[in-house]
């Protein structure tokens, strides 16, 4: 069982990106993260929830959830959407791949996701959306 859990859906706008990352910043103030483990889990939530509304709705309108949950001093996100999916999520995780060069994207998302969280999965089927799970154990309190 969780120590603690939220949950928050919204419409897939640029303008609710900012509010994903302070809304799962407040959520994870209750563990007192250093300034550097917030900071990383407020860029992963934004590289997950633009890629969700610039790949997954393509900038239509489509509904983005995210789930959090803590136990002791772990911190779990999911990042769902039911958008277009990825074809091949191998080639996705690729640094510098983006399958939008026409928006100019720089294509390392994933790559900063990996970077800045514990552990990344990735789970998308095309035309179904996909389903991002990353995790971070925050230092000990002391």
């Amino acid at each position: 069982m969780y120590d603690n859990s939220m949950k928050i859906e919204f419409v897939s706008k640029s303008q609710n990106e900012s509010f994903a990352r302070v809304a799962v910043a407040a959520f994870v103030s209750q563990l007192d993260p250093t300034i550097d483990e917030l900071t990383d889990v407020k860029t992963a939530v934004s590289e997950a929830v633009t890629n969700s509304i610039i790949h997954g709705y393509e900038n239509g309108k489509g509904i983005v959830k995210i789930e959090a949950y803590i136990k002791e001093r772990e911190l779990t996100l999911i990042i769902e959407d039911e958008g277009a999916g990825i074809e091949d999520v191998n080639l996705a995780m690729q640094p510098l791949y983006t399958s939008r060069p026409d928006l100019e994207r720089s294509g390392m998302g994933f790559t900063v996701m990996d970077t800045f969280m514990d552990s990344l999965e990735i789970q998308s089927e095309k035309n179904k959306g996909t389903r991002v799970l990353m995790k971070k154990v925050f230092k000990s309190l002391s």
